[in-house]
């Protein structure tokens, strides 16, 4: 996307409402998936969102058609990688900010899109949001810990049938199992985040900040081994045949040929 002067405009806008930083991904002509400069501009983002005196709460938003598709997958091809070193993909899934921070989801949240919305705090998202993990799909896993924390989001067989097949949840659906926290109609999202960002807002913030830790560490205790383990996987995936295969076949439009070894 380009600014009226012809010069590349920033994918990711900041927009200060009160006390609630809103953090937007802004790359529609690619469903905003995350290439490098974006994930970049976001991990500045969740610094900035932790550094600023006046932000107590951030919202994560995409726009009307897609939260975040996940991976830029041409601009990997080029050799970008979405992943920022010790903060992970889009700057988040492995260091997400100390203050909370709520996905105000349209649209499609794919791969690491959903990964994304799974390191948030809370999911605000509209009826006719999807949700869904298709790295399998492609010869990958999800590996920006969304195989880690879709379990303590949802029940174990839902989280890996998800995990299995590639198929996807509508937002209703999320909705139903409490992976969403609140339901609203198309177009809502973003303006319904913010009045819950508000509410956390007025409470005081060094309990706020103490308070998530908390319940995070509740379900995060082995985190840090699984990570070990899964990267390991990763890399043996990456060097298989099949990841080349599945993208292949993703930018084809056609049926995957896979080997298997």
């Amino acid at each position: 996307m380009n600014d009226e002067n012809g010069a590349a405009a920033p994918t990711v806008v900041l927009a200060a409402r009160d006390d609630v930083l809103v953090i937007s991904i802004d790359r529609p002509d690619v469903l905003n998936a995350i290439d490098q400069p974006t994930a970049g501009l976001l991990a500045r983002a969740f610094t900035h969102l932790d550094e600023d005196g006046t932000a107590r709460v951030g919202v994560l938003s995409g726009g009307p058609k897609a939260f975040s598709t996940g991976a830029d997958l041409r601009a990997v091809a080029a050799g970008q990688s979405p992943v920022v070193p010790g903060r992970g993909f889009g700057g988040l899934t492995e260091r997400p900010p100390r203050k909370p921070l709520i996905a105000a989801i349209e649209g499609y949240a794919l791969g690491g899109g959903f990964e994304m919305a799974l390191a948030c705090d809370l999911v605000v998202a509209s009826r006719t949001a999807q949700f869904g993990l298709p790295e399998v799909t492609r010869g990958l896993i999800a590996s920006a810990g969304g195989l880690l924390r879709l379990p303590t989001r949802l029940p174990h067989s839902v989280a890996m049938r998800m995990a299995l097949t590639g198929e996807r949840l509508t937002g209703e659906q999320a909705f139903d199992l409490r992976l969403v926290s609140e339901l609203v109609d198309p177009g809502c999202a973003l303006e319904s985040a913010v009045a819950l960002a508000a509410r956390i807002a007025k409470n005081a913030p060094l309990a706020v900040r103490a308070s998530k830790h908390l319940v995070n560490a509740a379900v995060d205790g082995a985190t840090d081994e699984l990570l070990r383990v899964q990267t390991e996987l990763q890399a043996r995936l990456l060097a298989s045949p099949d990841v080349a295969e599945g993208i292949a076949a993703f930018r084809e439009r056609r049926p995957p040929r896979w080997q298997g070894r």
